[in-house]
């Protein structure tokens, strides 16, 4: 029998579990002298470029952002800047919003047609008072969506609160996930809103849940104010 003249290569799990016992660094790190912390890190950072030779898969993903707390669209809009940053387009599509006209819109003229925006709702439920005709707005934003899900020119689609939409019952997840799998290999999609569907979730690629431990309004009395809410 032949003897292996060379060391078997650990696997992603392996490369994994030493990261972590290596730990990130910084004051939190147990190496008691400069020299030792710096093979520490020299160590760390050898695992790191072997964890990343193995994970060099590439896809369009599905991202969820969810949750009571307040950042979801705000976290979709930087990854909508940062597509843009790298000279791709986006297209940004929003359910129920449409009552009023935020900020980004107008800061984000400047990529002319690189964006694609759209609101066609108009305004929350208490405000609109007609969930027939929201209903029916939210089915126009659907098919909008999907001209862009299906088409290969935008890097990423932001719909944006569709999981409020879907929860109202405006909108089916059944309907939703056909729809995402009809995007293109590499298209990127993001879906925001509270209550994302347990089905949307387990689709998903990542999933952050905003959680809410302070806001200002309810605890403290202050309103919507320019460029945080809108």
């Amino acid at each position: 029998m032949k003897e292996k003249n060379h060391k078997e290569e650990p696997s992603i799990n392996q490369l994994d579990e030493t990261s972590e016992k290596i730990g990130m660094g910084g004051f939190i790190s147990d190496a008691k002298d400069k020299n030792t912390y710096k093979v520490r890190m020299k160590n760390r950072k050898e695992v790191q470029i072997k964890r990343l030779e193995k994970r060099n898969k590439e896809k369009g993903l599905i991202i969820i952002f969810t949750g009571n707390g307040k950042g979801k669209t705000t976290a979709a809009l930087g990854l909508g800047l940062r597509t843009l940053g790298h000279g791709h387009n986006i297209a940004i599509i929003q359910f129920i919003k449409g009552g009023w006209s935020p900020g980004e819109v107008n800061a984000l003229k400047i990529f002319g047609s690189s964006l694609k925006w759209h609101a066609f709702g108009e305004g929350f439920t208490w405000e609109t008072q007609d969930r027939e005709r929201d209903k029916e707005l939210v089915k126009k934003s659907w098919l909008k969506s999907l001209s862009y899900l299906e088409s290969n020119e935008h890097k990423l689609v932001i719909l944006d609160e569709i999981n409020i939409a879907i929860k109202l019952g405006y909108l089916s997840t059944k309907e939703v996930l056909k729809g995402l799998k009809s995007r293109p290999t590499l298209t990127h999609v993001v879906l925001t809103g509270r209550s994302a569907s347990q089905e949307l979730i387990d689709a998903a690629d990542l999933v952050t849940e905003m959680k809410l431990l302070h806001h200002p309004f309810k605890e403290k009395g202050i309103k919507a104010q320019e460029g945080i809410e809108y």
